[in-house]
C-alpha cells in the first residue's frame, strides 16, 4: 500500500471518528454515531494490518475470536452491568497500548531509539499499565467482588507519592540509558500504582473514576500512535482523551468536588458506617399512590441506580404512558451522576423508548419542581439528599442535587432505608411531605400500573 493511499484512508477513518463522536451528543443520533465511529475504526485496523503485511494465518483466528467474544458480550451484558463493561474496556485499551509500545522497545533490541519515540514509549507504558489495573479495581468494586468503600492504610498517600517519584526516576534512567531493567520497573510499578490509586476511592465517586480512566486509555493510545507513527491512532486516542477529560470535569462539577479530592480524599471513610438516623417515616401503598398520581397535573420521575438494578425502565415507561393517557404531564429529572456511569440513566430510559424531550437536566428539573404535584424517586439517594444543601457538616455538602423536597409531594420507591453510595443517611425520607414505598422498583411500578387502571 502506498504512503498516500494509507494517509488518505487514515484521514477518512479520523473523519468517521469525529462525526461519530459528534453524533453521540444526542440520543436521537447516538446509534448512528456509534456505527460511523465503529466503521472508521474497522477501516483503520484493516489498513494497518494490510500495510504491515501481517501473517493472516496467525492474526485471522485472533480477530475472529475477539470479534465473537466482543459480540457475545455486547449482546448478553445487562444494562445494570454496563459500567463494569466500560471499566473493562478502558482497562483492555490501556494494556493494549502499553503492550504495543513495549513491543517496539523490545524490538529495538539495544538499538538507540530517538528521544521523542522513547518518551512516547515510556508515557504509553506508564499510563496504559495504570489504566489497566485501575480499571479492573473499578470493575471489581462495581461488580461487588470487593467492597465499594474506600480502602486506606496509614501512610498510603506518602507511599503512593514515593512510587510515583520512583517511576519517574526510572523513566529518566530509561530515557538516558535505554536499559531494559528500569523500563520493566516502570511497567511493574505502574501496575501497582493503578491498584493503589483506585482502592481508596469509594463507590460514590465511580462515575468520575470511569470518566478519568476512559481519558487515560485514550492518552495511552495517542502516545502509542506516536511510537508506531500511526495517525489514526493518534487522532482516535486524542479524541478519547480529550472527551474523557471534559466528561471528568462535568462529573466533578456535578458533585461539587475537585479531581484531587476525588482521587486523594478517601471520601466515604467516616460516612461509611452511617445508617438510618432520622426517625419515623410515612409509608404508602401502590393503590394510594395511584390516586395521587392520577389526579396530579405534573409528575416528575427521578431515576437512580435502584431502577437499573430492578431493570424497571420499561415498567416506568408504562406507568408514565398510563398517566399521560389521563392527561398528566410527565417529565424525568436526570442528575449528571445518577447511577454508576455518566449517562447511565439516559441510556436506560432510551432503551424503554422514553421521549428525549421529557428528559430534563439538573437545572431544568429544579426549575420545574416548585410547580410539580408529585415527584416519584426510583432508587435514587445521594442525588436527592437535602443534606447537600442544608447541612454544612455533611460529606456531600455543596453537591448540586435534584431538590425534590420543593415539590408538593415526594414518593420514594426503595427497598429499605439503607444509605446510598456516599454511605450517609438521607433526611428526605423522614420529612412530612415524603411517602416511602418499600419495594423492588419493578414490582412496585407493576403494581402501580395495575392500580392506575382502576382509578
Amino acid at each position: 500500500m502506498s504512503i498516500d493511499t494509507r494517509a488518505l484512508l487514515y484521514l477518512v477513518a479520523a473523519v468517521a471518528f469525529i462525526l461519530g463522536l459528534k453524533r453521540l451528543g444526542s440520543p436521537r443520533t447516538a446509534r448512528s454515531g456509534n456505527t460511523i465511529a465503529a466503521a472508521g475504526m474497522l477501516m483503520a485496523v484493516i489498513v494497518t494490518l494490510v500495510d504491515a503485511e501481517v501473517s493472516w494465518s496467525i492474526l485471522g483466528p485472533g480477530l475472529a475470536v475477539g470479534a465473537l467474544l466482543g459480540g457475545f458480550t455486547a449482546v448478553r451484558v445487562q444494562m445494570t452491568a454496563m459500567p463494569q463493561l466500560v471499566a473493562a474496556f478502558n482497562g483492555f485499551g490501556g494494556i493494549a497500548s502499553a503492550l504495543v509500545a513495549g513491543a517496539e522497545f523490545v524490538k529495538a533490541d539495544g538499538l538507540e531509539l530517538p528521544t521523542e519515540t522513547m518518551i512516547s514509549i515510556i508515557v504509553s507504558v506508564l499510563i496504559g499499565a495504570i489504566t489497566f489495573t485501575g480499571s479492573f479495581v473499578a470493575y471489581a468494586k462495581l461488580q461487588g467482588l470487593i467492597g465499594g468503600s474506600p480502602v486506606t492504610f496509614p501512610g498510603q498517600k506518602l507511599f503512593n507519592g514515593l512510587l510515583a517519584i520512583g517511576v519517574v526516576t526510572a523513566g529518566v534512567f530509561t530515557q538516558i540509558s535505554q536499559d531494559p531493567l528500569p523500563f520493566w520497573i516502570i511497567g511493574a510499578v505502574a501496575l501497582v500504582l493503578g491498584v493503589l490509586a483506585v482502592i481508596p476511592i469509594g463507590g460514590a465517586d465511580m462515575p468520575v473514576v470511569i470518566a478519568l480512566l476512559n481519558s487515560l486509555s485514550g492518552m495511552a493510545a495517542a502516545a502509542t500512535g506516536f511510537v508506531i507513527s500511526n495517525s489514526a491512532l493518534i487522532i482516535g486516542g486524542a479524541l478519547v482523551g480529550a472527551s474523557g477529560l471534559i466528561l471528568t470535569k462535568i462529573m466533578t462539577e456535578a458533585m461539587n468536588r475537585t479531581l484531587g479530592n476525588v482521587l486523594f480524599g478517601g471520601f466515604g471513610v467516616e460516612a461509611g458506617a452511617s445508617g438510618p438516623t432520622g426517625g419515623d417515616v410515612t409509608t404508602t401503598t401502590p393503590e394510594d399512590l395511584a390516586i395521587a398520581l392520577a389526579y396530579a397535573s405534573q409528575v416528575v420521575v427521578v431515576p437512580g441506580y435502584g431502577l437499573a438494578v430492578a431493570q424497571a425502565q420499561h415498567a416506568t415507561r408504562e406507568v408514565a404512558s398510563a398517566l399521560e393517557a389521563k392527561g398528566v404531564k410527565v417529565a424525568y429529572g436526570i442528575h449528571p451522576v445518577a447511577g454508576r456511569m455518566p449517562g447511565h440513566m439516559n441510556v436506560l430510559l432510551a432503551e424503554a423508548d422514553v421521549p428525549y424531550d421529557q428528559l430534563l437536566d439538573l437545572d431544568q428539573t429544579n426549575n420545574l419542581l416548585p410547580r410539580t404535584d408529585v415527584v416519584l424517586v426510583l432508587g435514587a439517594n445521594d442525588v436527592v439528599n437535602p443534606s447537600a444543601r442544608d447541612d454544612a457538616g455533611s460529606p456531600i455538602y455543596g453537591m448540586p442535587i435534584i431538590e425534590v423536597d420543593h415539590a408538593a409531594m415526594v414518593v420514594v420507591i426503595k427497598r429499605s432505608l439503607s444509605p446510598g453510595f456516599a454511605g450517609i443517611d438521607n433526611p428526605l425520607f423522614y420529612r412530612d411531605g415524603t411517602r416511602m414505598l418499600f419495594s423492588d422498583a419493578k414490582q412496585a411500578l407493576t403494581s402501580l400500573g395495575s392500580a392506575l387502571e382502576d382509578v
